[in-house]
C-alpha cells in the first residue's frame, strides 16, 4: 500500500499548475471504484503515461490496473518531479 501511496504522490508532485487538484489516493484516481484504474483514469493524474506502458503493466490484460500492477511499473516509466534527485554516474577515475 505504500508503494501505492508513494507512487501517486510522484503523480500528483510532477502535474502542472493546471492540475493543482489532482487526486492523491488510489481511490480518488478509481473514479468508477471498481477496484482497477483504468487508462482513462490514470491520465487524469499521470498525463504523461503512454498507453504502451499503461498494457505492459496490465499484467491480466483485464483493462484496468490493480494496486499490484500499478506498483510494477518500472521507476523509470513514472514521472521525473524537479526535487528528485538524479541519478548519477559514479567516476570511473580519480
Amino acid at each position: 500500500m505504500q508503494k501505492i501511496a508513494l507512487s501517486l504522490a510522484v503523480l500528483g508532485l510532477s502535474a502542472t499548475a493546471a492540475f493543482a487538484q489532482t487526486p492523491t489516493s488510489f481511490a480518488d484516481v478509481d473514479t468508477d471504484a471498481n477496484g482497477e484504474l483504468s487508462f482513462v483514469e490514470l491520465q487524469v493524474a499521470w498525463p504523461d503515461l503512454t498507453q504502451a506502458e499503461f498494457d505492459t503493466a496490465d499484467i491480466d490484460k483485464s483493462g484496468g490496473l490493480s494496486t499490484d500492477e500499478l506498483n510494477s511499473l518500472q521507476p523509470s516509466a513514472l514521472p521525473a518531479t524537479p526535487d528528485a534527485p538524479a541519478e548519477e554516474a559514479s567516476p570511473s577515475g580519480g
